[in-house]
């Protein structure tokens, strides 16, 4: 096992990005409204990295569930916080935003296409924001904005709207430093990597743990195009049934 892939994170362009994001947040101007929301297909290293960036800026980080309802997202944001969720739904939501004020910390909701369905869940983060004034990020699947799009109220206080980039062959060459570690991967496979990956983190990082893992069996210290052969690669598509 390559021990070196344990507690590492690759600073890819998606980080970055959400580093920017949250800066711009944190430190905007009075007056301007203080929601982000952060959006792209699944594998794209949204969540990746937006835990990264809440580790860095102490943010509150809740990563939600499609069976939540109002009162569990509450006591959810609460135990983040440490703080012990008591009473009914408005006095746990006076919690958070006094929670929220008071530690001028931002809070982070991933996976928020669960609660983009559901116009009371919409509120409630209206209303966290709204009773708190602080820095919310709104993490989601590509079709989030036009989900949020349906609730003007909610819609006009966004701050900024940010796509999540697709990977390239430089995060490839970055993955690989933490997947790959002492083996080199050429540029060419590196592309390859990239070509086949439709823009997903994901699929370049599971393509580089098995080129590891052969390159281990095999004895390479270098893999390229020629060395890997034509290898099977992760693609994501569904391996095909073999004609009987």
């Amino acid at each position: 096992m390559n021990t070196n892939r344990v507690n590492r994170i690759a600073q890819i362009a998606n980080l970055d990005l959400v580093a920017v994001v949250m800066e711009k947040l944190t430190a905007r101007q009075d007056g301007l409204p203080g929601l982000a929301v952060y959006y792209g297909p699944s594998g794209w290293g949204k969540t990746t990295a937006t835990v990264a960036v809440a580790n860095r800026c102490r943010g509150y980080y809740v990563q939600m569930r499609s069976a939540w309802g109002r009162k569990t997202l509450l006591e959810k944001i609460l135990f983040e916080m440490g703080v012990k969720p008591t009473g009914t739904i408005p006095q746990m939501l006076d919690l958070v935003c006094e929670q929220l004020a008071a530690s001028q910390r931002p809070l982070i909701l991933d996976e928020f296409d669960y609660a983009a369905a559901n116009p009371s869940m919409i509120e409630l983060a209206r209303d966290i924001y709204e009773g708190s004034q602080s820095s919310l990020l709104l993490v989601g699947e590509e079709l989030l904005p036009n989900k949020l799009k349906r609730h003007e109220r909610f819609h006009g206080r966004v701050l900024s709207w940010l796509p999540a980039a697709p990977v390239n062959q430089a995060d490839a060459g970055k993955l690989a430093e933490i997947y790959c570690s002492g083996i080199t991967i050429c540029a060419d496979l590196l592309a390859h990597l990239v070509d086949i990956s439709n823009g997903s983190v994901r699929r370049v990082s599971v393509n580089l743990v098995n080129i590891y893992d052969a390159a281990l069996v095999e004895g390479w210290e270098s893999v390229d195009m020629v060395t890997w052969d034509g290898r099977p690669l992760y693609t994501g598509e569904a391996p095909k049934r073999r004609a009987a």
